[in-house]
């Protein structure tokens, strides 16, 4: 399958070389240099993966992160100054996948690019061996990928999706941030505690009746989560 990938940074060089680094693995690459470009590109194109700078014109990364997870489940990796970890972090708060510091080098981007896609196609393919997973009034099916909350279909990102699998087929089992990263993610954990809590803070709000007093997803202080119930 030829991935169409869209790069957006108001930084042209940098574009041209993730261009350049992509094509080279056989992707497809639209381009945008400001955030309304990259949602008029999103609107015209069949978009598998975004990648989008934090500081822009017009529109940063974060504003247009945020009003792509309105309508898209599309994995987005944010590209951020090592200088700018609360952008990474607010980038993540909006709905973004993951993140690459600038500067990067091709191996590393690639390495990000693979893993992120072999994510979003795990999480839409009907091939999968089928598997319903209840526990109280959640349910996840691995077969269809539909999640559902007291019957209702909860839509969650194909990261999300990866961390509550992961939970409910080891119902009681504590995980480490660390651990959870290096099982959905797919690539070793560094300084990750805070990806890992921002993803489970979503699911808590689309999946809990108060998040705040989560009845599923439970911290375990200084060891990490697991899912409890009946």
């Amino acid at each position: 399958m030829g991935y169409n990938i869209l790069v957006c940074d108001d930084e042209k060089d940098i574009v041209s070389a993730i261009e350049i680094y992509l094509k080279s693995e056989g992707y497809n690459v639209i381009c945008a240099y400001d955030g309304m470009q990259a949602l008029e590109a999103l609107e015209h194109n069949d978009i598998h993966l975004i990648i989008i700078d934090v500081m822009m014109p017009k529109l940063d990364g974060i504003e247009a992160t945020s009003r792509i997870r309105m309508k898209h489940n599309i994995p987005i990796i944010i590209l951020s100054a090592k200088s700018e970890y609360t952008d990474k972090a607010i980038g993540l708060n909006v709905g973004a996948d993951d993140y690459i510091t600038k500067p990067f080098n091709a191996i590393e981007l690639l390495a990000r690019v693979k893993s992120t896609l072999r994510r979003f196609t795990a999480l839409g393919s009907m091939e999968k061996e089928e598997d319903v997973f209840s526990i109280g009034r959640i349910t996840l099916n691995d077969r269809t990928k539909q999640v559902s909350a007291d019957n209702n279909i909860v839509n969650l990102t194909p990261n999300e999706y990866g961390i509550l699998r992961l939970l409910m087929k080891n119902k009681g089992r504590v995980f480490s941030s660390n651990e959870i990263y290096e099982q959905v993610w797919d690539q070793p954990a560094y300084h990750v505690k805070k990806v890992i809590s921002v993803h489970i803070s979503h699911l808590r709000e689309k999946l809990e009746i108060n998040p705040k007093e989560p009845d599923y997803i439970k911290s375990v202080y200084g060891m990490g989560y697991k899912i409890v119930g009946d």
